[in-house]
């Protein structure tokens, strides 16, 4: 009685706090004809749905037409046993599920008795009929065996018919590349879940994670190998709602019976690649190492009951940009030197010197290093509990993804950015991603479901020099009463052509 207490009270706080994620399923379905030898309905046969992996099943019995349909099942490969009074049971074998496109078992039964049992594999169609959207489905073998550069999934949105994108992504904003359009919709226009919950950003309206920082890199990431499948729908149904773009439904990986794992390490330096084309000899080789390592895991809580997943992906990337920038050289500062000497303020300006030793004479040009990184912790954990509290068939599931990036890259999106060392652009980043769903089957002709989640995305843009106090140096820039434990930084300094 007590459990079935809690089950009511989450039901109540989820129908509270959910946002408008109402039909936007991250599960599949089945659906078929039974028919007898002769092509007639066979009305009131009993189909159960197992799952070998997971021990999930859910029974629904065949209308007056022979049709029987199941929806909101974890993705995986199912049987349906057929049972009916005077005919054999016959089960259908090796039946995929994924999100969206409802799969097809029709069987026919031959007379006998129920005990007698024939077994075929099903046929799946190759052609969907049931459904008007477009687009397609990009598989976790199609993620995990891909080349994709930064194991970026955003990259793969392209391979589904009917996208199309700037590969710089100058078409949506500077620096966020791998957003695409899909049948001639705004790229902006999209509809991104994460396993049916909400995980836009709103600002852009682009996806929390694997949202770029600073010069297009992202600055959080999705495991890949935590990728079921990622549904990726146009002209989607209105049970989607909110956008006239496409519908990517990144669906994440659960626990079964057998305990999987996986764990991965990629390496990239410099010296195990070529220079840039614009990195020529008479410079300096960029530096460059990049670390992408991680792994995951699945099993049993308990048996055919419960299930826990868990992915973690990280990510160092640092490295060195030389650059030829112009500085002043010692006798440009020995002629402009006033009498009485430098100012004071100048004075300590210039003996912050980033770039290094100051050239002697000649034109101020130098070459100089600027150095830059990308580090990223990302983790997704996703637990599934099979329930008997309304009907058999209960599904309770929850996840959290939690991911924390931090960026620094030179000539980034402020306007105080600059290729000299010390003034880099700064891009912390948060995301977290939490959310809760209930689904219930009361009967063969109803479907219950409460989804909540939260979504929270912070990216902020700082110069790298943020700590810094220009008062230090005797820089008075900031009015009387400001608090300067914020918005500090050296400010930008325009110089006149001539001094007067």
């Amino acid at each position: 009685m007590r459990s079935r207490s809690a089950a009511v009270l989450f039901v109540f706080l989820a129908s509270i706090f959910a946002c408008s994620a109402f039909g936007q399923t991250f599960r599949g379905s089945i659906q078929g004809t039974v028919t007898d030898s002769s092509g007639a309905a066979v009305a009131g046969a009993k189909a159960k749905i197992f799952n070998t992996d997971t021990g999930f099943s859910r029974t629904v019995t065949t209308n007056e037409r022979g049709e029987y349909q199941t929806s909101e099942l974890p993705l995986g490969t199912y049987s349906v046993s057929i049972e009916k009074e005077g005919f054999r049971t016959t089960t259908l074998n090796q039946i995929p599920v994924s999100v969206g496109t409802p799969a097809r078992a029709d069987a026919r039964l031959a007379t006998g008795q129920v005990k007698e049992v024939v077994e075929v594999n099903a046929d799946v169609p190759l052609v969907e009929t049931s459904s008007n959207t477009t687009g397609g489905t990009i598989a976790a073998e199609q993620a995990a065996e891909l080349p994709v550069n930064g194991r970026d999934f955003t990259k793969l949105l392209e391979l589904v018919p009917g996208t199309a994108s700037d590969p710089v992504g100058s078409t949506e904003s500077a620096g966020s590349y791998g957003l695409f359009s899909m049948n001639g919709n705004r790229g902006r226009s999209n509809n991104y879940l994460l396993d049916g919950t909400d995980m836009n950003d709103g600002y852009r309206n682009l996806p929390s994670i694997n949202q770029a920082g600073v010069w297009g890199c992202p600055s959080t990431i999705l495991p890949v190998d935590a990728l079921a499948e990622i549904p990726v729908t146009g002209s989607p149904e209105a049970e989607f709602g909110r956008s006239s773009g496409a519908t990517v439904n990144i669906v994440t990986k659960s626990g079964s019976n057998q305990i999987h794992g996986s764990f991965f390490e990629y390496f990239r330096n410099d010296e195990l690649g070529a220079r840039n084309y614009f990195n020529t000899p008479d410079q300096p080789k960029n530096s460059f190492t990049n670390h992408q390592y991680g792994g995951s895991a699945g099993g049993p809580f308990v048996k055919d009951k419960a299930f826990w997943y868990a992915a973690y992906e990280g990510q160092r990337e640092n490295g060195g940009l030389p650059q030829l920038g112009t500085v002043p050289t010692q006798a440009d500062i020995a002629t402009n030197t006033p009498t009485g000497g430098i100012n004071s303020v100048i004075q300590n300006l210039l003996a912050r010197n980033p770039w290094g030793a100051l050239p002697a004479s000649g034109d101020g040009n130098t070459q100089f290093t600027t150095p830059f990184e990308n580090n990223i912790n990302s983790l997704i954990v996703k637990a599934d509990q099979h329930l008997h509290l309304f009907s058999p068939g209960d599904l309770l599931t929850g996840r959290y993804y939690f991911s924390q990036g931090s960026q620094s890259f030179p000539l980034g999106m402020l306007y105080t950015g600059s290729s000299a060392p010390g003034y880099n652009t700064s891009t912390p980043t948060h995301v977290n991603i939490v959310s809760l769903s209930y689904t219930t089957v009361p009967n063969s002709n109803l479907i219950v479901e409460v989804r909540g989640g939260y979504n929270r995305f912070l990216q902020d843009f700082f110069p790298q020099d943020i700590k810094f106090d220009p008062s230090s140096i005797g820089l008075n820039t900031l009015p009387p009463g400001y608090d300067v434990a914020r918005d500090l930084g050296l400010p930008s300094i325009a110089l006149a052509d001539t001094v007067p």
